[in-house]
């Protein structure tokens, strides 16, 4: 086979994540870890790559991911398997192969990863993509859907996107009613066909709830004259909706019902809910979830309860740059220099000493060589707050210089010991 030294490129719609991007990436995750762990929630780590029966089954044939988007392939075994579209198919399937749903028990998991999906590529939507994904499984009750909310609420309040979001809600009842309304929503429809756009004709015999989620200003009168799906819901679903509201109305949490809300999924009933902004462009959505009571039996478990959302990673970071509120962490605290044969020596087994008395100092050293003044440049282009200087003369006094890179003071020697007690009072 031919070769070339043509250079090669990231698949389209997959992006690299650069060493300068991650410290944001990073501390937005940190953030995640303790908001999600003051709840209670524990994580679940799940394969990228599962049956294509399983998303077939759960998100439902007939929805744009299973019949355009999915990356689906036939293993050697003849198998189909596809890359994840979503993660919710996938954290369920592992509760019920392993066993973690029998006897009532009671769950709050959560995970995060890439995910998979064949779309067309552009600002914040990407083929591979990340989320975060929230499930709770053996509650019924609204308060945990209250629960997930405010847990989503404080999150935005510590990354300091609170103002910048919005939260919608709307109740799509149970299966029942929702085929009831579904008969009347595509009565409607259809004497109204020839103002539907060719997608809404498609999805008028699939899925005709998502018509009226359609962004199409042409169609926004006809959709906003639609029967309203609460008109359909049972005294229960309205109880358990009323309910929902009154708590986040306790908590001070500011909410906007959204009839129209439906989310893209066939296995969502009850509550809906979508976190929505109007800083990104056409990405307003930033989080999104609701209850999926219906798909533990669906995927072959007994009756039971379920409630989580997902968010975007990548719409979150953009949205929290945006806001240019959350300071990021320096991804080097010291850079230690060395000029000399013993420095080099030496300035390792410093570098180890300090290490093991600091265990989170973040610390660079130099490595390949170059004169003190290329070094010092390289300390500076590092962002680390202190420059280490050790050379031959330091090494024969047990002495290393101290120099402050971001503030104006004068350049300190100091004993080994001094300079480790020095870093600890400072850093």
């Amino acid at each position: 086979m031919a070769t070339t030294n043509q250079a090669i490129a990231a698949i389209r719609g997959m992006h690299d994540i650069l060493p300068e991007q991650t410290p944001g990436w990073q501390q937005i995750e940190h953030i995640i870890r303790e908001v999600l762990s003051s709840y209670g929630y524990q994580e679940i780590r799940l394969p990228i790559v599962e049956k294509t029966e399983l998303f077939k089954r759960s998100i439902g044939e007939v929805t744009d991911i299973v019949e355009k988007e999915m990356y689906t392939f036939d293993d050697r075994n003849g198998d189909s398997l596809t890359l994840r579209p979503e993660g919710t198919a996938g954290c369920l399937r592992a509760c019920l192969e392993h066993g973690l749903l029998q006897q009532n028990q009671v769950h709050r998991l959560w995970y995060t990863g890439a995910m998979f999906r064949h779309e067309r590529p552009q600002k914040g939507r990407y083929r591979q993509f990340y989320q975060l994904g929230v499930e709770t499984y053996g509650m019924a009750t609204p308060d945990i859907d209250a629960e997930i909310i405010a847990l989503s609420y404080r999150l935005w309040q510590r990354l300091k996107i609170a103002d910048k979001v919005t939260l919608q809600l709307n109740s799509l009842g149970t299966v029942a009613e929702r085929a009831v309304y579904r008969e009347k929503l595509v009565d409607y429809l259809q004497i109204h066909r020839d103002q539907l756009d060719e997608d809404s004709v498609r999805r008028l015999d699939t899925n005709p709830l998502r018509i009226l989620d359609s962004k199409n200003p042409t169609m926004q009168t006809l959709i906003e004259n639609a029967p309203a799906l609460m008109d359909y819901l049972g005294a229960d679903s309205r109880e358990h909706f009323a309910t929902l509201t009154a708590y986040l109305d306790t908590l001070g949490i500011a909410y906007q019902f959204n009839p129209r809300l439906v989310r893209g999924l066939d296995y969502y009933g009850k509550t809906v809910f979508e976190w929505v902004t109007t800083e990104l462009g056409s990405q307003g959505t930033v989080c999104a979830g609701g209850r999926y009571d219906g798909l533990i039996a669906q995927l072959g478990g007994k009756e039971n309860y379920a409630i989580g959302f997902a968010l975007g990673m990548e719409r979150l970071l953009a949205l929290v740059e945006l806001s240019d509120a959350l300071a990021v962490e320096r991804s080097v605290d010291v850079y230690l220099i060395r000029v000399g044969e013993q420095a080099q020596k030496q300035g390792f087994v410093f570098a180890e000493q300090l290490r093991d008395a600091l265990p989170k100092i973040k610390l660079q050293v130099n490595c390949g060589g170059g004169s003190f003044k290329s070094q010092f440049k390289k300390a500076d282009k590092s962002g680390a707050a202190f420059a280490l200087i050790l050379g031959d003369d330091e090494v024969a006094r047990g002495e290393v210089a101290v120099k402050n890179l971001r503030v104006e003071q004068e350049q300190q020697s100091l004993a080994y010991s001094d300079a480790i007690a020095f870093l600890q009072n400072t850093l």
